[in-house]
């Protein structure tokens, strides 16, 4: 049968990573492929001690249908670590959703009709890229600087074309591990002030900062924008728990968009999570992932030294999960990932990344999720399958 699929399935691609993982999914591969946290990071026994308790005082009540928004005490609890960091967030201005994904389908299916303008950083999250293409915009990009996005080039394209988003990740950065200077953050929201153009700023990583001081949200300086959150970093990307942080005019068609995808987010997760954060010093336990991932970055870049060749260029981030490595010019990283696989290591090519015009000598490495061990050794492959391409070439 001929099924009748709506167009704009034809626009959208697999993930890109996860059409990856199933290449690496061999216990020999050493992958640095996956955007995944340290499995010893999660508090397992917590977790455990948490649904015990929820269920054994509130079972009943835990276990029925809730409301949209989500459990007020967990917004009121995400609200107060926002003052915490400078940010004036009330609990009625956060939707609780179902990971950071769903924060961007909402925000999608909220604002974008067929050929509307997005910008995107250049490079960008991949499955931003996937979210917001099912609702058919026109994409653009502005590239990328050692500290955020480059702003003449933003403003040149917010004066030149009509955009209604521009989508953002400004803490240690998926892809690249670039993040915006306090400076960047003010001078984005001042041009952004000058143009009907509405702040998407996700911050996923945010609170995973192993070197320097914390820099608070661009919308810190910007009320109207919009700002993701997760637990999925600090606590566990299996409960799949985020929230969007909105103005009350966008909230009330975010919560309309919600219950017609779902009604509202697993009350009974929310209300784990909620308890967990309750009964545990959840500060202190994102402290010891800080230096759980200061530590496997420091050992990735140490061991880029070692074993990549000397022309190579890599970010060095102060936090989050990745970095981004920049091969010698005509290089290909999809290439290289063929004779990676060869060599048992895996990584993303940099191609996934882009909406226009990639830069194909690229490529993202994620440290989180390997042993110090398995960097060393998957460097020494990755340099390797390098040396056997240029051989051959």
């Amino acid at each position: 049968m001929n099924y009748p699929f709506a167009r704009r399935m034809n626009q959208i691609p697999r993930s890109f990573v996860r059409e990856i993982l199933k290449v690496t999914e061999h216990p020999d591969i050493i992958s640095f492929a996956g955007g995944l946290p340290n499995p010893h990071s999660f508090p397992v026994d917590a977790i455990k001690d948490a649904t015990s308790k929820v269920l054994t005082e509130e079972g009943e009540n835990v276990l029925q249908y809730s409301t949209t928004e989500g459990y007020g005490p967990l917004r009121e609890l995400i609200a107060g670590r926002y003052g915490l960091h400078g940010l004036d967030v009330d609990a009625d201005e956060i939707l609780i959703t179902n990971g950071s994904q769903q924060c961007l389908d909402l925000v999608g299916k909220v604002f974008l009709d067929q050929h509307d303008g997005v910008v995107m950083e250049k490079p960008t999250y991949l499955a931003a890229i996937q979210a917001f293409g099912l609702y058919e915009p026109q994409f653009y990009s502005v590239p990328l600087m050692e500290d955020g996005v480059d702003t003449m080039a933003l403003e040149n394209l917010l004066s030149a074309k009509k955009i209604k988003l521009f989508y953002s990740v400004t803490s240690f950065q998926n892809p690249t591990g670039i993040t915006y200077s306090a400076d960047k953050r003010k001078e984005v929201a001042e041009i952004l002030t000058e143009h009907d153009t509405i702040l998407v700023e996700d911050n996923p990583y945010g609170e995973i900062r192993f070197i320097g001081e914390d820099i608070s949200p661009i919308k810190s300086h910007l009320p109207d924008s919009i700002l993701f959150g997760t637990f999925s970093k600090i606590v566990s990307p299996g409960m799949r728990m985020g929230w969007i942080v909105a103005p009350s005019k966008i909230m009330e068609n975010l919560i309309t968009a919600k219950q017609a995808s779902d009604l509202h987010s697993n009350y009974f997760t929310q209300r784990v999570v909620y308890q967990y954060l309750q009964d545990n010093d959840v500060d202190t336990h994102i402290q010891k992932i800080r230096e759980l991932y200061k530590s496997q970055r420091d050992q990735m870049v140490q061991s880029i030294k070692d074993y990549l060749p000397g022309e190579v260029e890599y970010t060095k981030p102060e936090g989050g999960m990745f970095l981004w490595v920049t091969l010698p010019e005509g290089m290909s990283s999809l290439e290289l990932f063929e004779y990676a696989i060869k060599e048992k290591v895996a990584f993303v090519p940099g191609d996934a990344f882009y909406t226009d015009h990639p830069h194909h000598n690229t490529m993202r490495l994620n440290f989180s999720n390997s042993s110090k061990e398995e960097i060393v050794e998957g460097m020494q492959r990755l340099g390797n399958a390098i040396e056997k391409m240029q051989t051959d070439n």
